[in-house]
């Protein structure tokens, strides 16, 4: 396990070179094509497979600061204790009818307290579905400042970029003060 989630949260890193984003145009098959093979993975492959084509060099595992050898064997615990299902659930219960439907309350509703987003620059994250996030900058939120890319950060960038994130939380919150 210890070289899955190595090379899964490398592949989902600003670390790993190929984690370019930008805005797909539609939602098709076509598009989703150029995502990640860790969103979109090859018909043949498991995920431990899919991202294992893409293991840090022990170079890479070396000037990695944010996820030391140290932490790494924290996560390789718990995950080891407690398994993957209960994130796995997260994504399953969006599709479930009975979630839709309470979701579904919630449909037209504005957020009207003051708002930040905060993502990696090279993060996939924000680009799986086309136009969401203007949609939520533009229409959902009515008090939402900018959407603040972190430069050097993928989807992990709170671990990623620490400091960052601590003087944008910061100066959001003195902001709204």
């Amino acid at each position: 396990m210890p070289d899955f989630i190595r090379a899964y949260y490398h592949h989902k890193s600003a670390d790993w070179k190929e984690n370019n984003p930008f805005p797909l145009r539609s939602w098709t098959a076509e598009q989703l094509a150029k995502m990640p093979t860790y969103y979109i993975m090859d018909l043949e492959d498991t995920m431990p497979e899919a991202v294992g084509k893409h293991m840090p060099t022990a170079q890479e595992i070396n000037s990695c600061g944010w996820l030391t050898e140290e932490e790494l064997k924290v996560y390789v615990s718990e995950y080891g204790r407690t398994g993957f299902q209960g994130g796995l659930n997260w994504y399953r219960s969006g599709g479930s009818a009975g979630n839709r439907e309470h979701l579904e309350l919630f449909s037209g509703m504005k957020i009207e307290n003051p708002a930040m987003f905060i993502a990696g620059r090279q993060d996939w994250g924000i680009f799986q579905r086309p136009g969401a996030i203007t949609k939520m900058k533009n229409e959902v939120c009515t008090n939402m400042g900018e959407i603040q890319l972190v430069d050097n950060a993928g989807h992990w960038v709170q671990q990623e970029q620490p400091e960052s994130v601590f003087k944008l939380l910061l100066d959001f919150l003195g902001e709204i003060d």
